[in-house]
């Protein structure tokens, strides 16, 4: 509101306003009071369609206009809107307080997350189909910002997934049948994985020609994937020759895209050096869970 605006809604004169702006200046500028020139005037000019000839212009937030009500005395319309702001202070404080247990944050971050998500592929994603239809210049990149935007809602799609099947309590079998697995089982488990997650031609060699890489597949986007499988107990972690022999099939012999060692265990200082050397993608027992309960695989994005 301007400082004519401020006067009319509370019935008083202009130079009492700006009488009391002069008296209390610095606490109306802590809430919102603000005076422009220059460049930042004419652009509030041509967006509010104002037509003024003035060198400056004064404006007051809303915050600023409930501070004048507090300031001045001789105008019933300040005193109406002091008596409000009481009362409602007054409800405020005689409401029952809550004492309960914190609300769900998980329940809450999913229903913020389909929220997103609802809001990205029903009317972010045709908005960014329009423009792309109707442009010329810019169109390659606004085909990569809808690629963008349509990453993040699968992701987000991915991740309610997730949440649902471990709130479900499904995934506390997990562990149990992967320790519960054969060699043979868990080559055909991860094969399993890799097509749920959008591999294709995704094939599990034959033990005595498989030259050190279990299964092969290729993803979504069309990368190559190797992968070796080493079901150990817990108590056991890979070697550093097993993960040397891997690397060398896989980088040296067939030359991958991706190479992934899943293990039911964990891997050797040795082997997590030669796996960072070699561009290996290491996938303990731990991270075999998770992806097994739903968690895309992060070697595979």
């Amino acid at each position: 509101m301007t400082t004519a605006m401020v006067a009319t809604y509370f019935q008083v004169g202009i130079k009492a306003i700006r009488s009391l702006v002069l008296d209390h200046r610095p606490e109306l500028d802590a809430n919102g009071y603000q005076v422009l020139t220059g460049s930042e005037l004419s652009s509030f000019k041509e967006l509010s369609g104002i037509q003024s000839r003035t060198a400056s212009l004064a404006l007051f937030s809303r915050r600023a206009v409930l501070n004048v009500a507090m300031l001045l005395r001789e105008s019933e319309v300040a005193r109406q809107v002091r008596v409000y702001l009481l009362d409602m202070e007054y409800l405020a404080r005689a409401q029952p307080v809550e004492n309960s247990a914190p609300a769900d944050l998980q329940a809450l971050d999913d229903r913020i997350d389909q929220r997103i998500t609802h809001i990205l592929g029903k009317t972010v994603v045709p908005m960014f189909n329009t423009l792309i239809e109707s442009s010329g210049e810019h169109r390659r990149e606004l085909v990569e910002l809808r690629q963008d935007i349509e990453h993040v809602e699968r992701r987000l799609c991915q991740h309610h997934r997730r949440i649902s099947f471990l709130e479900e309590g499904r995934a506390s079998g997990v562990a149990p049948a992967l320790k519960g697995m054969t060699w043979q089982a868990l080559e055909r488990h991860v094969a399993d994985l890799l097509r749920r997650d959008g591999c294709t031609d995704v094939v599990v060699r034959q033990a005595h020609k498989d030259r050190g890489i279990d299964v092969t597949a290729r993803t979504a986007d069309g990368r190559t994937v190797a992968v070796q499988c080493k079901n150990h107990t817990s108590r056991r972690s890979v070697r550093s020759a097993d993960m040397q022999k891997f690397a060398g099939a896989a980088r040296a012999v067939d030359c991958v895209d991706v190479a992934l060692f899943v293990a039911t265990c964990h891997f050797s200082s040795e082997a997590q050096a030669i796996a960072k050397l070699s561009g290996v993608t290491m996938v303990d027992r731990d991270e075999l869970e998770a992806w097994s309960a739903g968690a895309p695989l992060k070697g595979l994005r």
